[in-house]
């Protein structure tokens, strides 16, 4: 058991960036941020339109926290897809920029 042959190091593999990688990651960011803001507005739309119906104060302020909660979450979530996908835009046309002054 403590025979140092039988006990494998995991190779470190660096992944560098590259402005495919980064091209691609920022459309599938992109994209997530497209779907997620188009979820965005079927639940504003849908809660624009169901309002809330009760007597009870605490009922309604408790229904309009948590309205507010979930329109915030997936705000944020979409702001952090639009955000990521921008960066690595520019990440790519930064490693871009990069091989071709290297080149010549």
């Amino acid at each position: 058991m403590s025979d140092p042959n039988l006990i494998q190091q995991p190779e470190t593999e660096k992944n560098s960036a590259t402005p495919l990688r980064c091209f691609t990651g920022s459309m599938i960011s992109g994209g997530l941020a497209i779907a997620v803001y188009s979820l965005l507005n079927a639940i504003a739309s849908s809660f624009a339109n169901n309002p809330i119906h009760s007597q009870n104060q605490l009922t309604i302020r408790i229904a309009s926290a948590v309205r507010t909660l979930v329109l915030g979450v997936v705000t944020l979530g979409t702001g952090i897809f639009a955000i990521v996908a921008l960066g690595l835009f520019a990440l790519g046309v930064q490693l871009l920029l990069q091989q071709l002054r290297q080149k010549s």
